[in-house]
């Protein structure tokens, strides 16, 4: 696919971005020291990711009481997990009683074979897809392209993505990386008109492009943000109506989701929509809520002739028989991203994958290989709120601190970052030892200050305090000094 990029105009962090994912081991580092000081993509990412985050904190003050029912949203994703096989075979049955048809996909490519499979025997030539996690996940919308197939992404954010040949930088909103004028940018060159910025004229511009194809589309796709095992169902939720026009307008219809994605019943589903999208764009409901299964019966004028729902485990059995199983619960609202002080100051691109963010650096080296993301687990300052914002509850900070764990174990980190850890460790045990070294460090930083109070770079073990900014030199006196020198009187108050 490499070619497909080269007469593209992608921005910086992008095309790095790319670059290091065809890498076998992706360069974090890199990656997010350059973002880190690319200010335009601060801003962009920091004003999208806070609109959102204090949106979730204003729509959870209406809720009865938040905190139970996050944890009973936890509760029931857990019990699902824990008898996922007994729930995805009742989905199976229920789907099949609709007139649907189930396919189970072990890994990526399988998932692919099976789309591509149901349009060659359809004769499928046009695809209209809404946004779905998975599929990027997998990469079908390139693997259908390559073979010859229209596929347009129809939602706003993604179609922008597959028209930029870029890659999502968020869960939910997949372009939070891009502002105005990079768009208007994208949609002159694509379309060959000329540049307007204006956010309406750049939507009717998509909006006529798209309807084009929803009219001439015989195949549609979408993801699916939760499975009833009861009713054999998926729903769907979306703010514009492009994955709906994806069910209904088209004469086959492919939904690709996650086997996580089950919910037992209909009412624990209404549970998950309280939560799903307070959490995700600090709305109460999202404006299309579609819950859909089976194909068109009699006297319906819309709906699919066939339905296709594929399974997609493609790593989630392994991960379900770990230590690690909490973190399917996951329901991809991306608060954890919005909540999170790293994923800010950094964006989505510089985890090397469709996951950023704190559950990112979970389920990426999870899916890919804990040695090809080993650095994952270390953008993190563990400071929990990715934990408070999760609507599911998953500890994410201790799963973080478990994961550095097996890094160590498995002597994925270098021998000079190990040696330094055992000794920083032996230090500790010591106290006297200990507040010499702590003296020694002070008159070494102070020392590297050379007077302005700043420190502008530290050798290698320590480089990344001052990669992308200063690191103010110690004080002259230390907090436990000033604290023994206080006056007498402050001592004893009474």
């Amino acid at each position: 696919m490499a070619n497909a990029y080269e007469n593209q105009t992608l921005d910086e962090n992008t095309t790095r971005f790319l670059s290091e994912a065809a890498e076998s081991h992706f360069d974090f580092h890199s990656v997010s020291t350059q973002a880190a000081g690319d200010e335009r993509l601060k801003k962009a990412v920091n004003n999208a990711t806070m609109r959102q985050y204090t949106g979730r904190q204003l729509q959870l003050l209406e809720l009865p009481d938040a905190d139970k029912l996050r944890t009973l949203a936890g509760n029931i994703k857990q019990h699902a997990l824990e008898n996922l096989d007994y729930y995805l075979e009742l989905l199976r049955k229920n789907v099949e009683k609709n007139g649907g048809q189930v396919h189970f996909s072990t890994t990526g490519e399988d998932a692919k074979r099976i789309v591509m499979k149901i349009a060659m025997e359809n004769r499928c030539r046009s695809i209209i897809k809404s946004k779905s996690m998975v599929s990027e996940e997998v990469n079908l919308a390139h693997a259908l392209e390559d073979a010859g197939l229209d596929v347009v992404e129809t939602d706003l954010g993604e179609f922008i993505v597959q028209v930029s040949h870029d890659k999502p930088s968020h869960i939910v909103a997949p372009i939070i990386h891009k502002d105005r004028a990079s768009i208007a940018k994208v949609f002159s060159e694509y379309f060959h008109s000329d540049y307007n910025d204006d956010p309406q004229a750049l939507t009717a511009q998509a909006r006529l492009h798209l309807r084009e194809k929803f009219r001439r589309a015989d195949l549609g796709m979408t993801g699916g943000n939760f499975l009833v095992a009861e009713t054999g169902q998926v729903c769907v939720v979306e703010n514009e109506g492009n994955a709906r026009q994806s069910m209904t307008t088209p004469r086959i219809l492919i939904s690709m989701v996650g086997i996580e994605k089950v919910v037992p019943r209909l009412s624990d589903l209404s549970v998950m929509l309280k939560l799903l999208a307070r959490s995700a764009t600090g709305q109460m409901m999202t404006i299309y809520t579609s819950i859909f299964g089976g194909t068109r019966t009699a006297g319906e004028k819309d709906g699919p002739e066939q339905f296709h729902l594929i399974l997609v485990d493609n790593g989630r059995t392994e991960i379900l028989a770990s230590e690690y199983r909490e973190t399917l619960r996951c329901i991809r609202c991306g608060a954890c991203l919005n909540a999170c002080p790293v994923y800010r100051k950094i964006g989505g691109h510089s985890y090397g994958n469709v996951y950023s963010g704190p559950i990112g650096a979970l389920i990426t080296p999870l899916f890919e290989g804990l040695h090809d993301y080993k650095d994952l687990p270390q953008a993190s300052s563990l400071c929990g709120a990715c934990y408070e914002a999760c609507p599911v509850k998953i500890n994410i900070p201790e799963h973080l601190v478990r994961m550095r764990r097996d890094i160590v174990r498995h002597k994925f980190n270098g021998r000079l970052e190990r040696l330094v850890y055992r000794l920083w460790g032996w230090g500790l045990r010591f106290p006297f030892l200990y507040k010499w070294i702590g003296i020694a460090q002070k008159f070494d930083l102070r020392r590297r200050a050379h007077g302005s109070g700043w420190i502008r770079s530290l050798p290698k073990i320590s480089a990344g305090w001052t990669q992308v900014r200063d690191m103010p030199a110690p004080a002259k006196r230390t907090f436990h000094q000033v604290w023994k020198d206080r006056p007498q009187d402050s001592q004893n108050p009474n």
